[in-house]
C-alpha cells in the first residue's frame, strides 16, 4: 500500500463509512457526489481492495474497509491537528471543528458539565450525543466518532483505559427507582439493606454498560440483593414506564435521574453508594472545547463539593484504588500545555 495517500481520499472514505450513504456523505463534506465517488474509487485503487459493497439500496463496509477505518480516522485527526498547529505558529486565526460530547441525558452530571461549558464559552460548538454507557462510548471515542464522554472508568478494561485520558468529576450519590405501589415507595430514603430479597435492574446484558452492572454487583454483594438477568434495554420514557408497570423491578440510578410517571426515586442510605463519574477523552486530544469542559469541571467540583467523600458513604474498592493511585501520582488535569491548537 502506498505511503503518500492524500488526506482528501481518506476524508471521503471516512465520510461514506460513517454515513453509509454517498449522497449524505457528499453533503457533509461539501463536495459533489460524483467527486466523492471518484475519490473513494481512487482510494480503493491505491489500497488494492474494495472498501464498500454498493447496491441500489444500501452501502456497507467490506472487511477491508472495516480494517482501514480506524487507521484512516487517526490519520485525519493528526492531519487536522497539524493544520491547526501550523495556523497558530503563523499567528493566524484557527477554525475549530465542533467537539462531540457524549452525555447520558440533560440534568445529569455530564449534562451539567456540558451546560456550564457552553455558558462560559458560547463561541464554541459543543455538540451533545446521548449514549447509554461508558464502555460503548469509549469505543466510539477511539473510533473518532465522539471526543469526550463521562462514566465509571474503573469498569473499563485496562487495554481500553490505556488509550484514554480521564479525570474525576463527581462522586455521584445513587438512588433506587420504585414503582409507586412498591412496599418501600412511601419512604423518604431507602437503607441499602432494605433492598434484601429484591432483584434490581442494573443494565445486565447491555454490552454498552458492563461497568454499571459490575458496580451493582460489588454494591449488592453479600446483601441478598439480586440483579435482573439480561433483558432488552428499555429506550425512552414510554418504554421505561411500560417495563416498570409490567415487571416492577427496582432500578439502580443516579439521584439526578429524571422523574418518570408512576414511579418514585428515593436516595439510598446506610451507606450512601457513590458512583465515581470521570470525564474521559482521547489521549492527546487538544481542542478549546476540551479546555472549556475542564474549566466547567473545576467550577462545579469546587462549588458543589462533587468530589467529597463524607462519612457513611461507599465506593467500590477498584474505584477507590484507582483514585488513590491517581492522587499518589499527582495526576489531576492537563497543565498549561493543554492550550488549544
Amino acid at each position: 500500500m502506498p505511503h503518500d495517500i492524500e488526506p482528501r481520499l481518506l476524508r471521503a472514505f471516512a465520510a461514506v463509512a460513517e454515513e453509509l450513504h454517498f449522497t449524505r456523505a457528499a453533503a457533509r463534506t461539501y463536495v459533489a457526489q460524483q467527486a466523492l465517488s471518484r475519490d473513494v474509487r481512487r482510494l480503493e485503487e491505491r489500497v488494492g481492495a474494495e472498501l464498500f459493497l454498493r447496491t441500489t439500496r444500501r452501502v456497507e463496509l467490506t472487511a477491508a474497509g472495516e480494517r482501514l477505518l480506524p487507521h484512516a480516522l487517526r490519520v485525519l485527526r493528526a492531519h487536522d491537528e497539524l493544520a491547526a498547529a501550523l495556523a497558530e505558529v503563523r499567528g493566524g486565526p484557527t477554525a475549530h471543528r465542533p467537539l462531540i460530547v457524549d452525555v447520558l441525558g440533560p440534568g445529569l452530571t455530564s449534562g451539567r458539565v456540558l451546560d456550564e461549558a457552553r455558558r462560559a464559552a458560547p463561541e464554541l460548538d459543543l455538540v451533545a450525543r446521548f449514549h447509554s454507557g461508558l464502555t460503548g462510548a469509549a469505543a466510539e471515542i477511539l473510533a473518532g466518532r465522539f471526543d469526550v464522554s463521562f462514566g465509571r472508568v474503573a469498569g473499563l478494561t485496562p487495554s481500553l483505559l490505556a488509550q484514554l485520558e480521564h479525570r474525576p468529576v463527581r462522586h455521584e450519590p445513587l438512588a433506587v427507582i420504585l414503582r409507586e405501589d412498591h412496599r418501600l415507595a412511601g419512604r423518604t430514603a431507602v437503607p441499602l439493606d432494605e433492598l434484601a430479597g429484591e432483584t434490581v435492574y442494573a443494565g445486565a446484558g447491555n454490552p454498552e454498560t458492563p461497568e454499571w452492572t459490575d458496580y451493582a454487583r460489588l454494591l449488592f454483594e453479600g446483601r441478598g440483593i439480586g440483579i435482573v438477568p439480561p433483558a432488552p434495554l428499555a429506550v425512552g420514557v414510554e418504554e421505561f414506564v411500560r417495563v416498570m408497570r409490567r415487571y416492577g423491578n427496582p432500578v439502580l440510578a443516579s439521584v439526578d435521574f429524571p422523574d418518570m410517571p408512576g414511579t418514585v426515586r428515593l436516595p439510598i442510605t446506610d451507606p450512601v453508594p457513590l458512583s465515581p463519574v470521570s470525564m474521559v477523552w482521547r489521549r492527546g486530544l487538544r481542542h478549546p472545547g476540551l479546555d472549556a469542559l475542564h474549566t466547567a469541571v473545576d467550577r462545579l467540583t469546587a462549588d458543589g463539593r462533587w468530589l467529597a467523600r463524607p462519612a457513611g458513604t461507599w465506593l467500590p474498592e477498584p474505584d477507590a484504588r484507582l483514585l488513590r493511585a491517581r492522587h499518589a501520582g499527582g495526576v489531576d488535569r492537563p497543565g498549561p500545555g493543554r492550550a488549544p491548537v
